[in-house]
Formats: structure tokens, sequence, C-alpha cells
């Protein structure tokens, strides 16, 4: 019943679906779950090619820490899902400023990573302002920020009242989406500079040349985005495809 918690046994089922190349939109029908609950839980634990209900079910205990302790054995199978620390800190900084140079601001770029390497793709306020060293209210301005770009989203902490942050599903997509509509955006300004300062000069002829560029660069970066996303997911989950807005006005 939706709703429920993947159980081993539905585990077993997605990694037999996955086996016999089965999109996630059926292996969910198969389960009675939404195509969303199936595509996070294989996104979450190493993708199509490395999944595992065995090792699945043992993150998800580890993660969730409510129930007694798996054997030591078991436990370093766990520890060794996960990389070292400084391991995961230097890719925090360099995934930052990848972030940084889509356009984000660099606070807005730090929670956006953040999240990214968070098990959970989910951190509540107060959890984000300790790891990064910043106030619930800086933290607050750069969620809003990435709340408009529809790149997280706001929901409610299971074990509490505060609010938890998490990842949007299409988070990717939309991070590349939001640089190409920034292209756009930019490529429309250039244009209508050689508009203003005319053609025929050097300045709106280096305008126009930039703009024709930028443009097209960022139309072919929106259809490789949307066809590489459906290739990924299948076509069982096309209606989950985001819509991808880009105007310039």
């Amino acid at each position: 019943m939706p709703g429920r918690r993947l159980t081993r046994a539905d585990r077993q089922q997605i990694a037999a679906g996955l086996a016999r190349r089965l999109n996630y939109a059926d292996i969910a029908r198969s389960l009675d779950r939404p195509t969303s609950t199936v595509s996070r839980e294989v996104a979450r634990n190493g993708g199509p090619a490395r999944y595992h209900a065995e090792l699945a079910q043992l993150a998800t205990i580890h993660r969730a820490r409510r129930r007694p302790q798996p054997p030591a054995s078991v436990q370093r199978t766990i520890e060794q899902l996960g990389p070292a620390p400084d391991a995961t800190a230097a890719f925090v900084t360099d995934l930052t400023a990848a972030f940084v140079e889509t356009g984000l601001p660099r606070t807005a770029a730090r929670v956006m990573a953040c999240l990214f390497v968070s098990e959970t793709g989910s951190r509540t306020a107060i959890d984000m302002a300790q790891h990064l060293h910043v106030s619930a209210a800086t933290v607050s301005q750069a969620v809003h920020l990435l709340e408009r770009q529809d790149l997280i989203r706001r929901g409610r902490d299971e074990r509490s009242r505060r609010h938890r942050y998490f990842l949007d599903d299409n988070a990717g997509l939309r991070t590349v989406v939001a640089s190409a509509a920034a292209n756009q955006r930019l490529a429309a300004t250039a244009l209508r500079g050689a508009e203003v300062l005319g053609a025929r000069t050097a300045a709106g002829a280096r305008l126009a040349l930039a703009g024709r560029f930028l443009e097209r660069l960022g139309d072919d970066l929106i259809r490789s985005a949307e066809k590489h996303w459906r290739d990924m997911v299948g076509d069982g989950v096309e209606e989950h495809t985001p819509t991808i807005h880009t105007s310039t006005e």
C-alpha cells in the first residue's frame, strides 16, 4: 500500500526488476508504489547498475538509526558504502565551486552541495546552519532563492515539527536548465543591444554574434538535458519530467 516503508522483500523485487531491465514505472506498479519512490530508492543506493537489495536494506537501517546496531561485520559493510570524511569535504568544496559557476550565489551553492551529499537528500535549517557555519537567517535567504527556482522543496521532519528541506528529484536537470535560461537571458540582452547600437557598427555586430551563439547554445543544452533525462529514467517516468521554462522576458 502506498505510504508504507519499503521492506526487504520490496527491495529484492526492485533488484529483480532492474535485472530484467524493467523501467521504474513497471517496477512501481508491481509494488503498488509511486514511481518516484522506486526512482529515489535506486538513486540513493548506487543507481540501476549497482543496486543490491541487501546493501540497500542495510544502508536504510543505518540511516534511520531507529533499530539496534547490526553486528560488527555488517556495520563494517555499511561503513564501506561511503567515502572518508576528508574526501567528502573536498568534494563538497569542488561541487560548491561548480554550482557557483552556474550562477548560484555562494551560500545557495553551499546549501545545494550540502543536500547533494546528504544520504537522505535533506536537512533541517538548523542542520544546514551548523554544517555550513552560518546563521539561520543566511540559510533562510539561500533556501528562499532555491525554492523559487524549484531546486529544493520544503517539508516536515518525521521526528519533529521542524521544517526540513529536500533536494528536488529533478534538481540536477533544473540546475542545467537554470544555467541555460541565464544564458538565454544574456543572449536576448545582447541581441537587443545589437539593435540599439546598430548591426552595422562594430559593437553592434559583436553583440549580435555573441547573442546568436548564446541563444543557440542554450537551446541545444535544453534539448540535450531533456533527452538525457528521458533516456535515464525510462519512458515510464516521463510524466515526472519537470516542465522547463526558458523565457527570456
